[in-house]
């Protein structure tokens, strides 16, 4: 590759805080040919400059903000920004992403990366702007909720349009699973807001005039021309417009596909009455993430009067709202909406959040937490009141909130009395609402994934063995998901592998991964990407980085200590549902989960006891440690 690089701003930016200062390099264009960009480039640059066993919420933890070469308003779900660092949920590799316009603004801005470490020793917040970045104090935003920095921070930068990324209370309290908000927009999981606040960094503002220009402008700009087209006629373009993710709410409920009462079952009987509701009484309008998005699958949504009023905002996601009715048996959808819309003022994930408190209602119903522990909350299933309490409690470390702040595995350990046995999670990250017992392939993507229990990273397999989706995998080697069963569970390891490989794309290249869904699959990034760069990309080679992106990923986590033993999936989630729909049909259990690992490990190259890539497979795929 040369060292003009077509479709990239060519810059990374290094913020250490405890000085502070900033300094500017130029892109590697060795780390770009074989990792290109987002996840990857970022994966690289952790791997290589963090020493490994550093505590996450230290100053020489590191944490990369991370765009793609199609982090680009004008490719179809190029909104996109990636936060990669250290964990201080699970301790391994952590991966976020967030839909907005903070992405391309980076870029337009004059940087792909940013990389912070240090720690600030007064609360700071960062404005990057036209190839400069300023710190600026920021002790008067400390303990404000997220909608109250942004308006402030707004008013303190009022000649120009930025995009913010920020931080609410659980941030600067550092939650484990706090995240880190632009605007209605949350990168939620595995605690990047923890990072953040312990870098006492609140926010960072970016604006940017410099448009990122393709190798092949006029090219690209057909092709574009041709894929929004596509698009806008795509059944799945059309519903997620419609819908939104919280329109599955039905259709996942009476297929298995959500978690129920803390995983006891994999349905609830009551989606399509809750889904009523929400539609009637909390829904406003679609709208779109960032400039220039064709699907707008985002819901504007509101309580409008009772108990749980809430403004208007965007939110109530399919995970939000599942994780606040289903996970914790709650029938009030004014609740869910209002629970969902603290989450994102204060700043913490709305799945671990649920799946925390429901591990405390399974919890106090068994006994394992006294009435000491609770102080007389009622912690029974369906009380509904006591939720935006917790919320709050846990984002601030209060009481019972203190031990729930720091995950499902922590608060099982420091609680014990049995309570190890309903922490539902992988790797420390809390299971999210899509059941593996739908569909087996997702099983071994929770297993394995990098940053643990994870649904969409790097892939929500079940769409394909259940939802009889391809993202254009068949082609590559993926078997047509029509000739496959759900429950069966021979082949799904290996199939797993692939799928992981083909949906990991959008975060090594900035986009959104619901446009595979809809069309824009591995040889239309391909082609888009090498428009942009000027480089001959094929969809082999994509996939070729994308397993040596997954593989450095393994060696971090390696690295820190994981072991196979960390690829197990929760025995209550292998088990046939206690109550539900599919309580009766002993296909729906997970039977032969260490077959399948095996499977994958063979797929992958990796050790067949210990989980660990072999030199053999180091040297196929590229990689150095």
């Amino acid at each position: 590759m040369s060292d003009t690089l077509g479709g990239y701003a060519g810059k990374c930016l290094h913020l250490d805080l405890s000085v502070p200062s900033g300094r500017t390099e130029d892109l590697d264009p060795e780390i770009l040919r074989d990792y290109l960009g987002g996840t990857g480039y970022a994966a690289r640059i952790l791997y290589d400059g963090q020493k490994p066993g550093i505590d996450p919420l230290s100053p020489e933890a590191m944490l990369v903000v991370s765009t793609g070469p199609l982090t680009l308003n004008a490719v179809p779900g190029g909104g996109s920004v990636e936060l990669c660092f250290k964990s201080p949920l699970t301790g391994g590799w952590g991966e976020s992403r967030a839909g907005s316009d903070f992405g391309p603004d980076l870029r337009r801005a004059g940087f792909d990366h940013v990389v912070i470490r240090g720690r600030a020793p007064r609360p700071v917040y960062v404005v990057i702007r036209d190839g400069k970045a300023e710190f600026r104090p920021a002790e008067h935003l400390a303990g404000k909720l997220v909608s109250e920095k942004l308006a402030m921070i707004r008013r303190e930068l009022p000649d120009g349009r930025f995009s913010i990324g920020c931080i609410g209370p659980g941030g600067e309290n550092e939650v484990a699973f706090a995240g880190v908000q632009f605007g209605d927009r949350a990168a939620g999981r595995a605690g990047a807001g923890a990072v953040l606040g312990s870098k006492n960094l609140l926010a960072i503002a970016v604006e940017g005039r410099n448009e990122v220009v393709a190798a092949k402008p006029a090219e690209l700009k057909e092709l574009l021309r041709t894929y929004f087209t596509q698009l806008r006629s795509n059944p799945v373009s059309i519903g997620f417009h419609d819908n939104g993710t919280v329109g599955d709410l039905a259709a996942n409920d009476e297929k298995g596909d959500w978690p129920t009462k803390n995983w006891q079952s994999n349905s609830w009987g009551k989606g399509a009455v809750l889904l009523d509701s929400f539609v009637r009484r909390n829904f406003i309008k679609p709208y779109p993430c960032y400039r220039g998005c064709t699907i707008s699958c985002g819901r504007k949504v509101r309580v409008p009067d009772g108990a749980y009023a809430t403004v208007e905002h965007g939110g109530a996601e399919y995970e939000s709202i599942s994780c606040f009715t289903a996970y914790v048996q709650n029938e009030d959808m004014d609740a869910a909406v209002h629970c969902s819309h603290l989450c994102n003022e204060y700043g913490v994930d709305t799945i671990s959040a649920g799946a925390v408190i429901a591990f405390a209602l399974e919890c106090a119903e068994a006994g394992s937490l006294a009435a000491s522990d609770i102080a007389g909350l009622d912690l029974s299933w369906g009380n509904s009141k006591v939720l935006p309490r917790l919320v709050r409690m846990i984002a601030l470390r209060e009481g019972i909130g203190a031990v729930l702040a720091d995950g499902v595995r922590a608060a099982a350990a420091r609680i014990g009395k049995g309570s190890e046995a309903f922490a539902v999670h992988v790797k420390g990250l809390e299971g999210p609402a899509h059941d593996p017992r739908s569909g087996k392939s997702l099983a071994v993507s929770y297993g394995t994934g990098n940053r643990g229990m994870c649904h969409i990273h790097p892939a929500e397999a079940m769409a394909w063995d259940s939802g009889k989706m391809d993202w254009g995998l068949c082609k590559h080697g993926l078997p047509d998901p029509n000739g496959v069963d759900r429950w069966d569970e021979p082949g799904k390891g290996s199939a797993a592998k692939l799928i992981q490989d083909g949906l990991n794309l959008p975060d090594i290249l900035g986009t959104c991964k619901f446009f595979m869904y809809a069309g824009i699959g591995v040889d239309e990034l391909a082609a888009m990407l090498s428009l942009i760069t000027g480089r001959d990309i094929g969809p082999a080679e994509l996939l070729a980085v994308s397993e040596r992106v997954i593989n450095l990923q393994r060696l971090f986590n390696l690295r820190e200590g994981f072991t196979a033993a960390d690829d197990l999936l929760p025995a209550r989630v292998c088990a046939v549902p206690s109550f539900g729909r599919y309580a009766g049909t002993a296909e729906c259990g997970i039977s032969d989960f260490p077959g399948m690992l095996r499977e994958y490990y063979e797929a992958r190259g990796w050790d067949a006891g210990t989980g660990i890539p072999t030199d053999a497979t180091l040297k196929r795929i590229g990689l150095r440690r």
